[in-house]
């Protein structure tokens, strides 16, 4: 089948074809460079090894201790060879940001420059480790402090906990400080008010605290309904979470107000920062009256998550939180060394401190990467670095909202992300069919189902990285499945058909996964 790049084929038959009609299979199940692989255990044989070793000689000793293996432990013997091919292969079936777009809404997945790469593999950083002696570490504990030192500026706060390893675990040292100052002071409250339009993991976060969570609604435009904020607001509240720029994709422009109002309330404002990177060099949350906010350094200053390693998530605080910030943390003396303050030393520095977020300082990995990021932009780099990320969610809305539903389309321009609905879809065909269709056309899809206000979402976040190029790449395919959606065209819900693999069962697989192979079972 001849592809057409401007539009879709109704016509399509449900086996790809060819010219002549005959199905496009092959012998070895291989389409082209796209090879099929079996699993390890249907390579190898545990029969066999890819290493000749000679038998022992009679009457050798024994050196194992009786460790000797008594049984065979299952696993297939390959050559090496045939183990890089193995996994080669299995790679090339990868999707990752270096193969292209990373449309996940929320998610920031963007380009990771390979000069923070280099810079994390720099002697004295890729080999450092935790428990080397302050004065041998002077370099590290140096780019520990210059990115706090920025991270206090970008937001405008006065102090940052750099030990928090990932978002939520940043979200969780937020409330904990919350929960300090509270407790500081003599006050019992136990409710943390988080709207609709916030990240899923806040409300989980504040109640693994031992907070009680209630919910405020949205306004019809996806932003913070402040007039049922205010009602709630009382003396039973200790905090408000909040996501800003929101799961809509949107800026809350109360954000002010609502500070003030919940810091009358004598309540604290956390504010999620994993959309930071829509406002970074723009808007400095410490203005906005925000207490607490987690920075998601994989997702702001590169390295996106599960593409180069662990998340690191610090959190940047108020003056009103700043003396219960977690332990350890770094000081610059006198004569230009920097200590890390750790137990011993903390009745000095912070005797208000809630203890340990992590056994110790963070991830080191991700403060040279962010470092690196940030001084080659600059500030007027990362100025530019979220106009480009809001100007291209702005794009690829205003080029998709003819065909699909926009359902905040018409509350003004959005920041990082697109969000759409399943709206103008023809029954029977889903958000799932769309994002399975997208796999066919070489691309990861975009966030589905959240999010959860808007129903069948579609969350598209193209981040500052891609040119017009790519997006209208991606606006095309995408165009062009939608209206096989709008059409009612059934095929897609059989999508993917040029994939590895076609659709699983998903919710068989989440209710009874296999996650062991056996001979038994693959029979």
């Amino acid at each position: 089948m001849k592809v057409n790049p401007t539009g879709w084929n109704p016509t399509m038959p449900e086996e790809i074809a060819n010219d002549a009609g005959a199905p496009l299979t092959t012998i070895t199940g291989n389409r082209g460079l796209m090879l099929e692989e079996a699993l390890i255990f249907e390579i190898g044989t545990t029969e066999t090894t890819g290493v000749d070793l000679p038998a022992p000689a009679a009457g050798a000793p024994n050196r194992l201790g009786g460790l000797d293996r008594a049984e065979s432990f299952g696993l297939p013997g390959l050559s090496e060879p045939e183990t890089v091919r193995h996994y080669t292969r299995l790679s090339r079936q990868n999707y990752a940001i270096d193969c292209g777009i990373f449309p996940l809404g929320s998610c920031t997945m963007k380009h990771n420059p390979r000069l923070n790469e280099k810079v994390a593999r720099m002697p004295g950083f890729g080999d450092v480790h935790p428990l080397q002696p302050e004065s041998t570490v002077q370099g590290a504990l140096a780019v520990i402090d210059e990115l706090a030192e920025w991270l206090v500026t970008l937001t405008g706060m006065d102090a940052v906990a750099m030990s928090p390893k990932a978002g939520a675990h940043g979200e969780l040292c937020g409330i904990l400080c919350i929960r300090a100052a509270l407790e500081a002071r003599g006050d019992p409250r136990e409710v943390v008010l988080v709207p609709e339009s916030a990240h899923g993991t806040n409300p989980a976060t504040a109640a693994f605290a031992g907070y009680r969570v209630e919910g405020i609604p949205a306004t019809a435009e996806g932003r913070v309904d402040f007039e049922a904020l205010k009602a709630r607001l009382g003396p039973d509240v200790a905090a408000v979470m909040i996501t800003n720029p929101n799961t809509c994709g949107l800026f809350e422009r109360d954000m002010k107000a609502i500070s003030d109002a919940v810091h009358a309330a004598g309540a604290f404002v956390y504010c999620d920062g994993a959309n930071f990177n829509a406002i970074v060099g723009r808007v400095r949350p410490g203005d906005l009256g925000v207490d607490a906010m987690h920075i998601n350094l994989h997702k702001t200053f590169s390295t996106p998550h599960g593409g180069g390693g662990p998340g690191s998530g610090p959190v940047v605080l108020s003056a009103a939180l700043a003396p219960y910030a977690p332990l350890p943390f770094t000081v610059k003396q006198a004569d230009g060394t920097i200590s890390l303050i750790e137990e011993a030393d903390v009745a000095d520095h912070l005797p208000g401190s809630f203890g340990r977020m992590s056994a110790f300082s963070g991830q080191m990995g991700m403060f040279t990467r962010a470092l690196a990021y940030i001084l080659s932009h600059g500030a007027d780099g990362l100025r530019q670095v979220s106009g480009d990320a809001v100007l291209n969610a702005n794009y690829m809305l205003r080029s998709l909202e003819d065909l699909l539903d926009a359902p905040f389309g018409a509350s003004g321009p959005c920041m990082h992300e697109a969000l759409f609905s399943d709206a103008s879809f023809a029954k029977g065909v889903s958000t799932l069919d769309v994002a399975k269709g997208l796999i066919d056309e070489g691309f990861h899809p975009m966030t589905m189902y959240f999010p959860l206000v808007v129903h069948g979402a579609m969350l598209i976040e193209p981040t500052e990285c891609e040119s017009k190029a790519t997006l209208d790449q991606f606006i095309a395919a995408f165009r062009g499945i939608v209206e096989r959606a709008n059409a009612g065209d059934l095929g897609l819900t059989q999508a993917p058909l040029l994939a590895p693999r076609r659709r699983m069962d998903e919710a068989t697989a989440a209710r009874k996964p296999r996650l062991a192979w056996s001979p038994e079972a693959a029979a």
